[in-house]
């Protein structure tokens, strides 16, 4: 990796969790530009369902670590 690269990796570190997923959003837009204008509302629909779903009871919850680590898994 370049210097550069390595010193931007450098100073993410010290971000903050929201400055870091501010910058990932960023990230991501440029790379894949293609904009879904609704793709915002159609989540926020689906967290208002997911949650709807746990309040009554149809949803079971889960450990966030447990569903972390099985992602983590999947990706490798």
């Amino acid at each position: 990796m370049s210097i550069l690269f390595d010193d931007i990796e450098r100073q993410t570190r010290q971000l903050s969790v929201s400055e870091k997923a501010l910058l990932a959003r960023i990230l991501v837009e440029e790379i894949d530009p293609s904009e879904d204008r609704d793709v915002e509302q159609l989540w926020i629909t689906e967290s208002q369902r997911r949650y709807e779903g746990y309040l009554n009871a149809t949803i079971e919850a889960q450990p966030g670590d447990e569903v972390m680590a099985r992602v983590r898994r999947r990706l490798q």
